[in-house]
């Protein structure tokens, strides 16, 4: 019997494919236990500031827990992996670019670790940073144990990122398209068949522990009317507006911290950290990741008084919290953001044209995929994210729309997307340090 051959470049693409498949069960499963132990963090931490409020000096135990808990995340990645430190989404993409190396395999309990003290402690940080990065961690793993070349390394490592992602949101295609339009910038189709295989095992596998219905829960929505396709591109064009203000936010807190480098990086996070304790004893609903804060503006359960200081306070909480130098992400702050920035508008709508037939919780979940597009500059993985979050696929066009000049007016006042911003900073960073190491040897 004749034995039928496999072309060689056609085995390396089953090769690959077969090796995603184990990328996606290991970030599918760390991504998912780390979910579960977030979730674990924040019924302590409210359980600890419903405590203190029983007792006197209440306010300094849950400020210095929350201090020491941020010091720590710090002083881990300093002393560990100083790669660890902020989302990881820019190392990641340095890496994909060839400007940084591989970091090395311990960034994976130290982002594990470090992500937990932070976010548990109520920084206004994202899940998904530390999920990402956790993610390509292993897909680097998977491809040295099988001694792969560097384009397979490569294509690995990406799609360990996209899996991580779809775990941290339960959006498995948000995961695979995140690859191609964030990371790769282009369309690779042995990229893509990477990340399409380690996402859908990853969600499979991380369903298992945290379940497959969407992260939000939204009132079933209608399509919206013909006439109010005006009012969502509106909100397209004030949520880029603030999304160039976050972004010169977040760099400006990160310039800010730079010129306290006298300060060590422990102190400067417990400072942080001691803000936040001071929200969390007066204000607990507001700090933490912000699920809660999303999943309430979606429900049209936030006051219209209240939503302009609430947004004032996590806009300023989000851009303090990533320059601690502790691992945390932006996407799940930036939904938070979105989400109130387009329930205040629908409401205010609402107010101005009450003969139109305005869903105030349809604009704001078109408000959290049109200030994801402003800050990050993804609009395709960002309205993929929003519509599998929320399962609104009624406002996939008004989510094109208000997209649409999201993008248009950070790139009119030539303001970039806020990871090429961050990228270069991890560069350079990683250049400071690879000096420091020179020097002291």
């Amino acid at each position: 019997m004749r034995r039928m051959s496999i072309p060689a470049g056609q085995g390396n693409v089953l090769a690959l494919a077969l090796l995603s498949l184990l990328v996606g069960v290991g970030s599918g499963l760390i991504g998912a236990v780390f979910r579960l132990a977030l979730d674990q963090a924040d019924r302590l931490r409210d359980a600890v500031i419903l405590c203190a409020h029983g007792v006197g000096l209440g306010v300094c135990i849950v400020v210095g827990l929350c201090a020491a808990a941020a010091a720590l995340a710090a002083w881990l990645v300093r002393r560990f992996a100083p790669h660890a430190s902020g989302s990881g989404i820019p190392h990641v993409e340095a890496v994909l670019n060839e400007e940084i190396q591989l970091a090395r395999f311990r960034l994976i309990p130290v982002k594990f670790i470090g992500g937990l003290l932070a976010i548990g402690s109520g920084l206004a940080l994202g899940r998904e940073g530390p999920s990402v990065q956790m993610g390509a961690s292993v897909g680097h793993l998977v491809a040295r144990l099988f001694r792969r070349s560097w384009p397979d390394c490569r294509e690995l490592f990406a799609a360990g990122a996209g899996a991580g992602l779809a775990t941290a949101f339960n959006a498995p295609i948000a995961g695979a398209i995140f690859v191609l339009e964030e990371l790769a910038g282009r369309f690779e189709p042995r990229m893509a068949i990477a990340a399409l295989g380690a996402s859908a095992i990853a969600i499979s596998v991380g369903r298992i522990f945290v379940g497959d219905t969407p992260d939000f829960q939204v009132e079933a929505l209608a399509y919206p009317a013909a006439v109010t396709g005006p009012l969502y591109v509106l909100l397209g064009l004030v949520a880029g507006a603030m999304a160039v203000a976050y972004n010169r936010a977040l760099l400006g807190a990160l310039s800010a911290a730079e010129l306290l480098k006298a300060l060590p990086v422990e102190l400067r996070a417990a400072l942080v950290g001691a803000v936040i304790g001071l929200f969390a004893w007066f204000m607990p609903d507001i700090v933490g990741g912000g699920d809660p804060l999303t999943q309430r503006a979606l429900s049209g359960a936030e006051a219209l008084a209240a939503l302009p200081l609430l947004f004032l306070i996590r806009f300023a909480l989000g851009a303090v919290s990533y320059a601690a130098g502790t691992p945390g992400g932006l996407f799940a702050p930036l939904l938070v953001l979105g989400a109130q920035l387009g329930l205040l508008f629908g409401l205010l709508c609402q107010l101005a044209f009450p003969g139109l037939p305005i869903q105030p919780a349809g604009f704001a979940v078109v408000g959290m995929a049109a200030f994801f597009t402003g800050v990050v500059r993804a609009p395709v993985t960002g309205i993929a994210l929003v519509t599998e979050m929320t399962a609104g696929f009624t406002m996939l066009l008004p989510m094109l729309g208000a997209c649409f000049a999201a993008m248009l007016v950070p790139m009119l006042l030539r303001n970039r997307p806020i990871y090429d911003s961050l990228r270069e900073h991890t560069v350079r960073r990683d250049r400071e340090l690879r000096g420091q190491m020179k020097t002291a040897a």
